[in-house]
């Protein structure tokens, strides 16, 4: 996906048609035939809270500020790519507890690329938390690797 050539209106337009596309307007949006619906915020769903999480990065963790992160958004459309598990090799697809609850993280090793759901227990489906590009100390030290060996018998 190439954004470098748009101004800012323009890349939402464009990205926010890929997140229309293959999430906000696809009924059939599951992994492991669970449905998966946007991160919930004050008790309300909401697509704009997870559209973006998919395409920025907090910047300021005292006021939790977000800006436009290119490495998110260039990947948009890889949520659905991976969350349709057409990937069969060099993935990681797990559960673990972590102290906020049980996540369960969808992992690409060559690109160190994540997808994080919070399975709920009350319904068979799925939040999606976020989604995105592994990189700096993250990704040198394996931190998915080291979930891995955490991970729960079986995905939830």
């Amino acid at each position: 996906m190439e954004l470098a050539a748009l101004n800012p209106a323009q890349r939402t337009k464009s990205l926010q048609g890929v997140f229309d596309r293959d999430i906000t307007n696809n009924p059939s949006f599951k992994f492991k035939c669970k449905q998966i619906s946007p991160t919930p915020k004050d008790g309300e769903i909401k697509m704009s809270t997870l559209f973006t999480h998919l395409t920025t990065v907090i910047t300021n963790k005292t006021t939790r500020k977000r800006e436009f992160d290119n490495d998110r958004a260039i990947r948009l459309h890889w949520v659905k790519y991976h969350i349709d598990e057409n990937k069969k090799t060099n993935m990681l697809v797990f559960s673990v507890k972590e102290p906020d609850g049980n996540r369960t993280y969808i992992y690409d090793k060559d690109e160190n690329y994540v997808i994080v759901l919070e399975p709920l227990r009350k319904k068979n489906e799925y939040y999606l938390l976020t989604a995105y590009y592994v990189k700096g100390k993250d990704a040198k030290r394996n931190k998915f690797d080291k979930k891995y060996i955490r991970r729960l018998s079986e995905v939830l």
